[in-house]
């Protein structure tokens, strides 16, 4: 057996391939690998002193940050975009889930996240 990292799109894989002899016949087919999360970059904006807030700002969609609209300490409204991200062309706002400041922003421009990753958190 044989550990492999391939990454395909931003998406890192982790794949176990057999060697076995070959009888001719097809091989089973083997489970699809899982994604595993793919490296961060550094964050956009410096995180608050006090840690990440309590709520939760996480992306609907997997696709690449666009853009973040937000800054640390900003204060928001429930509704207001904290991030744009791109996904199939499409730009899909990420919008604040109540009223609140930004506590921390976890992505930067270009990063590829998955649905329900952490993007953002607000106090």
């Amino acid at each position: 057996m044989k550990n492999y990292t391939i990454t395909v799109n931003g998406n890192v894989y982790d794949v176990v391939v057999e060697e076995g002899a070959s009888t001719g016949a097809p091989a089973p087919a083997a489970p699809k690998a899982a994604p595993k999360a793919a490296p961060k970059a550094a964050p956009a904006a410096p995180k608050a002193a006090g840690g990440a807030g309590s709520v939760r700002v996480e992306a609907g969609a997997a696709g690449k940050v666009f853009k973040v609209e937000a800054k640390v300490g900003q204060a928001l409204k429930a509704g207001d975009t904290v991030i744009i991200l791109e996904a199939m062309k499409m730009e899909i706002p990420v919008v604040a889930p109540q009223d609140g400041t930004v506590a921390s922003v976890d992505v930067a421009v270009g990063d590829a996240v998955e649905a329900g990753a952490l993007l953002a958190t607000l106090n």
